[in-house]
């Protein structure tokens, strides 16, 4: 019998300006358009929604299969999102998705293995719920989904660990739309209410997973006094663990992070989370290759330092390829996105937004920070400051300590600070292009080859500062063309000759 062909079609309005269409045959090819909203007019535009309509019909008529997503179209195509949203140099990576055991989905029996799912027994039910999840893969199931109810995970390990659920690769732990995994009270520094060790393929999804942040009990450690208790997590992937994905789960009110990625962590999806609540961090990165954060809700981390939305820190070890995308943060009192150590990082199509005025309520860092040394994409990202930081108003700020930036150059694209600016110093190699900052200044000092082009910036409301208050550049080397003051064409005349704004020359 002859195979009936078959394309793939998606068609997408990706912002108000682009529309996207990838059509995919049984042959492998792939054929995608990219349409300037604003070229192709208005009777070509409807001609075009009207086809996808139509293709669109036919998908769900069984005529056509429709199998190509948002993420299926990333994996074919990586450097998509150059095209779609104007990158200056695409995404060259691809994060791997995991390989789960093929032998079908197993509803974990409370009553044959005797869980309490009523919020008691921690011990009982930790212990168990770990026998039924290992039984499960040893059978050879794919996923294993823990039903609705409340678990309270959590039972002494060590000294000053509380250990949880580990999983075993291969596998997917789907928890319950109305399924919750809490950490018990306990009075340790450490602890993980779902560890990934060492291991490799596996997908966490759903449902509600909470730390002990209410309730825990902050011993002084005996060495020092100390008190901070800051590595009570949520998930933890750890030493080596590759191919993750952790989707559609609500993480909140740990000690520590939301999720913590440590040691030479490869291949990991974070996507379509909300998390929230947590001491340190959302999300931390302490060793991590091709990583992708998407689509998440990262919001009220606060507590104990640093207090960021996700924060790249390796401390040695080995930070690439990272992809921060279309995530909203707000509320975090550190800040939102801060990267140390990583290289080939891209920040793009985030939100980013204080949340609320008053003293309580201002970043210490700032929504972006960098290091020098990093290596970043810094593109269509949108930032709100509503009364600064430490800093000022700055939305973004890179941070140096008197060296050259990476050889690689850190391109700051198609980004808009509302009430904020940004700041580089002592450092190298920056295209800067396509942004406007309402209402606060873009700072350059001590930087050599700085490229600046089609940038705007306005002052403040009436009694804001307005004396150099726009462009402040100080010992600075590069070319400026075509930038804007409060929409006047503003001129920067930067050669290969060091040039200060005159307001800066003492």
């Amino acid at each position: 019998m002859k195979e009936r062909p078959y394309i793939d079609i998606v068609c997408r309005l990706t912002n108000p300006l682009y529309v996207f269409m990838c059509i995919s045959c049984p042959k492998g090819w792939v054929t995608c358009c990219i349409f300037h909203s604003t070229s192709i007019g208005v009777t070509l535009r409807k001609m075009f929604y009207l086809l996808c309509a139509t293709l669109f019909g036919l998908m769900s008529s069984g005529s056509i299969n429709a199998q190509a997503t948002d993420n299926s179209i990333l994996d074919l195509l990586p450097s998509i999102m150059s095209g779609v949203k104007r990158l200056p140099r695409p995404v060259d990576f691809k994060v791997a998705l995991p390989t789960l055991n093929t032998g079908g989905e197993y509803v974990v029996e409370l009553s044959r293995w005797n869980i309490p799912n009523n919020g008691t027994q921690p011990v009982k039910t930790t212990d168990q719920l770990q026998a039924a999840i290992e039984w499960a893969s040893a059978q050879g199931f794919g996923k294993v989904t823990i039903p609705d109810g409340h678990y309270l995970i959590g039972k002494d390990a060590t000294f000053n660990y509380h250990a949880g659920i580990e999983l075993p690769s291969n596998i997917e732990l789907n928890l319950s739309a109305n399924t919750l995994l809490e950490m018990s009270t306990n009075d340790k520094w450490n602890y993980c209410v779902i560890a990934v060790n060492t291991k490799s393929d596996v997908v966490i999804r759903g449902g509600t997973i909470k730390g002990d942040r209410a309730t825990h009990v902050f011993t002084p450690r005996p060495s020092d006094g100390n008190t901070a208790h800051d590595e009570g997590h949520a998930i933890c992937l750890q030493n080596g663990t590759k191919r993750v994905v952790v989707t559609n789960t609500r993480i909140h009110s740990t000690t520590g992070d939301g999720l913590l990625l440590v040691e030479q962590i490869e291949d990991v999806s974070i996507r379509n989370n909300e998390i929230f609540n947590n001491r340190r961090q959302g999300i931390s990165i302490v060793g991590g290759q091709r990583i992708a954060i998407t689509d998440n809700e990262i919001h009220h981390i606060r507590g104990t330092s640093p207090q960021f939305g996700v924060d790249i820190e390796g401390a040695g070890r080995i930070d690439r390829d990272i992809l921060i995308r279309r995530n909203s943060f707000h509320h975090n009192r550190g800040g939102d996105v801060v990267n140390t150590s990583g290289k080939n990082v891209f920040i793009v199509d985030n939100v980013m937004h204080q949340g609320r005025e008053g003293s309580n309520h201002r970043y210490i860092d700032g929504p972006l920070v960098t290091w020098e040394r990093t290596d970043n994409v810094i593109a269509h990202n949108t930032i709100t400051m509503l009364n600064g930081s430490v800093n000022g108003r700055l939305g973004y700020i890179q941070y140096s300590n008197n060296r050259d930036n990476n050889p690689n150059i850190t391109y700051v694209h198609h980004n808009t600070c509302h009430g904020c600016g940004m700041h580089m110093y002592n450092a190298a190699d920056a295209d800067i292009r396509h942004n406007k900052f309402y209402g606060y200044f873009l700072s350059l000092m001590n930087f050599q080859r700085a490229t600046l082009i089609n940038n705007e910036v306005t002052y403040g409301p009436p009694g804001s500062p307005r004396y150099c208050w726009d462009y402040r550049i100080k010992n600075t080397t590069g070319i400026a063309r075509r930038n804007k003051l409060e929409s006047q064409a503003f001129n920067i005349p930067l050669s290969s000759t060091p040039w200060t704004s005159s307001c800066l020359q003492r």
